[in-house]
């Protein structure tokens, strides 16, 4: 708790250089980066990107899990875990929720990445 501030600052700026290299268009249009709100405040939990499709994403996880760069999809919706199936109710069809969780992977996003984040970066760019 006592470094709870200075963890949250450095995941800021490990969260701020993914956006600086991939919002500003750096990605080719192939994967849209992380939005935040200008108007909100976050504590640079994930950082992640939105790529076209469930058969991309998979494509983008293999290759660079095959770079030793280990990415994940967020979550399985909670309509379509097995609980979720097994005690809930969803009403209608949750056609956004399953597309953004098809889409979406998390980047690397850790204490002492810093000296990494560059190259891990570069290789996430030549994937794209």
């Amino acid at each position: 708790m006592e470094e709870g501030e200075a963890i949250t600052r450095g995941r800021l700026a490990l969260w701020n250089t993914y956006h600086q290299w991939l919002a500003e268009g750096r990605a080719g249009g192939q994967a849209a980066p992380a939005h935040r709100s200008p108007h909100c405040a976050h504590n640079a939990h994930m950082y992640y990107v939105l790529l076209p499709d469930l058969a991309t994403r998979t494509a983008f996880i293999d290759k660079l899990r095959r770079a030793e760069i280990n990415t994940v999809f967020h979550y399985i919706p909670l309509h379509s875990s097995p609980a979720g199936r097994r005690y809930a109710r969803a009403h209608g069809e949750q056609k956004v929720t399953d597309e953004m969780s098809e889409r979406l992977v998390r980047l690397p996003l850790w204490a002492g990445l810093e000296e990494h984040q560059v190259s891990v970066i570069q290789k996430i760019l030549a994937v794209l």
